[in-house]
Formats: C-alpha cells, structure tokens, sequence
C-alpha cells in the first residue's frame, strides 16, 4: 500500500524538479559558451547533452510517477538502486570517453559547478516531512542536516573559489568530500529504513515515501546529479592540481 503523500510535498517537488534542471542545463550552456572550439562542435556537444539530461529527467519522472521503485516486501529487489547508478555510470563513461563533454566541463568556472549545488538546501524537506511524522528519523536527520549544511557551504566555497581566497582549493576539498559523505549516509539510511534485504531500522514505521513519487525523484535524479557535480569538481581539481605541478616544476 502507498503511503499518503501530503500536498505541500507534491507542490514543493514540482517548483524545486524544474529548478534543478535549469541550474543543471545552466552549467552545460556555460561551458559550451566558453570552450574552444568552432560554435557549431560547441553548441552540438552543448544540445546533445542538454537533450540527455531532459531525456534523463523525463525517464526517471515516468518511472517515479507509475511506482516502478516503490517496495513493500523484505525480499523485493533494490530496484532504487538502479534508478541511482545507472546515470552515473553513464556520466563517467562520456566523461572518460568523450573529449568534447570533457573539454564543456573544462570550460565551466569551477565556482560555479560549487555553487550549483545551492539547491541541496531543499533536502530540508526530509526534516518537514519528519516533523510531520512521515519520515523516520534515522533516515531524515541525517539527509536533512547534511543536505542544508552542503547547500549553504557551497555558496561559501564557490566565493572563495571565485575570489581565488588562500586556502580555496582546500576547502573545495573538503566540502565535496562532506557533500560526497552525506549523500552516501543518506542512501545507507535509505536503504535501512526503507523495505528491502536491507531494512534493519525503523521497523514498525518504515520509510515507504522516499520510494514513492514524488519524493523518490530525490533518489533517482537529485542524488545523481549531486554526485555527478562532485565527482566533476574532484576531477577538476586533481587536473588543475597537476597542471599547477608541472608548471612548479618547469
């Protein structure tokens, strides 16, 4: 049986969902405006990706929306999983495998792939619906806290980032790897409070929204990209890392 989804839910997932795509859309048309490369090889690789993402979005939107993730046995198979990994792995294969997506993602100004991560204050959500009741709060406190905390130091991080502040790397550093950590508590939590082979906590009141739609478009596309941004702000930073080595050692 699905779980009652509150109508300040519903309302609140359908103003943040098309935000995050804008903010994520954002980003690609940046770095297509500041590569090198003829326009038209820019703005394709630009289009092409642009077209994924919506693709993405609409795909997860359409699984979410007709419960295709929602359990309610012990035994039922982990089918969020899929839903999370699937998309990053086909991030990180067109990132290694593609030099016009990598050379777009070395275009965009580095704060700014900080910054999109602003929207990871609306995982104050998580604390609203545990107030509320509806959320466990093993899985809740920990998303909720952790996802505002990112959010709000990533405004932080990008303007030191921006104003190239003493000690900006480092705190790049350290943000992406707290946002990386809170992500992958949120997803344990999840997984342990949720019904599955997993499910040791909240017994008597498991976490059937975060499977159910809307909520489960966190999971399935929010999740995700987050961790795509990371991931993106690590490999840049490794790069520019070892380009600033090799200029030190010239």
């Amino acid at each position: 049986m699905t779980p009652l989804v509150p109508e300040y839910l519903v309302t609140f997932e359908a103003a943040v969902r098309p935000l995050v795509a804008a903010i994520a859309l954002g980003l690609i048309w940046i770095g297509a405006t500041r590569m090198e490369g003829p326009a038209q090889s820019r703005y394709a690789t630009a289009g092409a990706l642009s077209v994924v993402l919506i693709a993405w979005l609409a795909v997860a939107q359409y699984l979410g929306s007709a419960n295709a993730y929602f359990a309610t046995s012990e035994n039922a198979v982990p089918t969020l999983l899929f839903g999370l990994l699937i998309p990053l792995m086909i991030a990180a294969a067109g990132l290694r495998l593609s030099g016009s997506i990598a050379g777009l993602v070395s275009a965009i100004p580095l704060h700014w792939i900080v910054a999109a991560q602003v929207y990871r204050v609306g995982g104050g959500i998580f604390l609203v619906l545990w107030a509320d009741g509806r959320l466990p709060w093993q899985f809740a406190l920990p998303a909720g806290i952790g996802d505002v905390m990112t959010g709000c130091f990533a405004v932080v991080v990008a303007v030191l980032l921006a104003q190239k502040a003493p000690g900006a790397l480092r705190a790049a550093y350290s943000w992406c790897l707290f946002g990386i950590a809170d992500l992958v508590v949120a997803v344990t939590m999840g997984a342990m409070t949720s019904p599955g082979r997993a499910h040791l906590l909240a017994l008597d009141a498991p976490n059937l929204l975060i499977s159910s739609y809307p909520l489960v478009m966190v999971p399935t596309f929010a999740v995700p990209l987050a961790l795509m941004l990371h991931g993106l702000v690590l490999w840049r930073l490794r790069r520019e890392s070892a380009s600033t080595g090799r200029l030190a050692a010239a």
